[in-house]
Order: C-alpha cells, then sequence, then structure tokens
C-alpha cells in the first residue's frame, strides 16, 4: 500500500521520467478536484496528500541510502497542485464555471513546476538536500510556490491588460 501512495497508484515506476509523469497525472486530478470542490477542495486536498505524502515516504524510505527515489512522485503531486492553485483560485473567486480550467495557466503552471523542480534553484535545492522524508516533500512544495507565484503574477498581469 505504501509503493501505491508513494508512486501515485505505480505512474512513479514509468521507465523514464517518473517525475514528469507524476506532474501530467496531477493535472487532471486537480481539474476533478476544482470541478468537483472548488479551490477549497483543491486546497484541503493538497494539504491531506502533502502529510499523507510525509508519512508515507518516510515509510518508504525507512532504512534505505536513498532517499528519495525516483519513482516516488506524491510529491510532484502535491507541488504540481501548488502550481496550479492561483488559477483554481482566481477562477473560483471570480466565480467561473468549475468545468472551465483554461490551458494558458495549466500549461504555464506545468512548464514553471518542472522547470523549478528539474534545476532546483535557490531555497528549492536546499530543502532537497535536507535529505529527509520532509526534504522530498518540502522542495517539490517550494517549487510550485515559485511556479505558483509566477501563474498568479502571469494571470493577473493578462487580465489586466486584456480585460
Amino acid at each position: 500500500m505504501i509503493r501505491f501512495i508513494t508512486t501515485i497508484a505505480y505512474v512513479g515506476r514509468a521507465p523514464f521520467a517518473p517525475g514528469t509523469f507524476g506532474s501530467v497525472v496531477a493535472i487532471p486530478l486537480a481539474y476533478l478536484l476544482h470541478r468537483t470542490t472548488g479551490f477549497p477542495g483543491l486546497l484541503t486536498a493538497t494539504i491531506a496528500m502533502f502529510l499523507v505524502g510525509w508519512w508515507a515516504t518516510a515509510q518508504a524510505t525507512r532504512g534505505q541510502d536513498n532517499h528519495d527515489p525516483s519513482e516516488i512522485v506524491i510529491d510532484e503531486v502535491v507541488g504540481q497542485w501548488i502550481a496550479l492553485m492561483p488559477l483554481s483560485a482566481g477562477l473560483w473567486h471570480a466565480g467561473v464555471d468549475p468545468a472551465v480550467f483554461p490551458y494558458p495557466g495549466w500549461v504555464l503552471a506545468f512548464a514553471l513546476f518542472r522547470l523549478f523542480d528539474i534545476t532546483k534553484p535557490w531555497i528549492v535545492g536546499r530543502a532537497d538536500r535536507m535529505a529527509t522524508p520532509l526534504g522530498v516533500m518540502l522542495d517539490d512544495v517550494l517549487a510550485g510556490v515559485m511556479a505558483g507565484v509566477i501563474v498568479g503574477a502571469a494571470g493577473g498581469l493578462f487580465h489586466s491588460v486584456f480585460s
């Protein structure tokens, strides 16, 4: 069960780029959460997934030398959801039909999250070097926050110029 959780139903067992596959899977899951529960549901699910991921990662890596096996992708799901939050929050706040999840927003969130998760700039790299289950989760949280800030700013700029 731990492996099922940490790999997000074995998506993390992809033969290449498991983190990218985890991020790709996170987008339709976020859309379903946004559509059915709005931004509050996505926020609540993200917090719950972070806590479950932290616990499950600790269980999965207990006694192993590798603190962050590539098959663990629950952290990518959490980080990707955080990167998508400005999109979900903005749509929810504006009262836009929950079925709407415009592609420029989620494409930008995906691209930026993957960029920050892979390159690990600044504080993302520091969290990754913690070499603990919390560090496994936290580097993706921080990459998601960095991506989310840019997504939110881009959305605000776009809507202030074109609305």
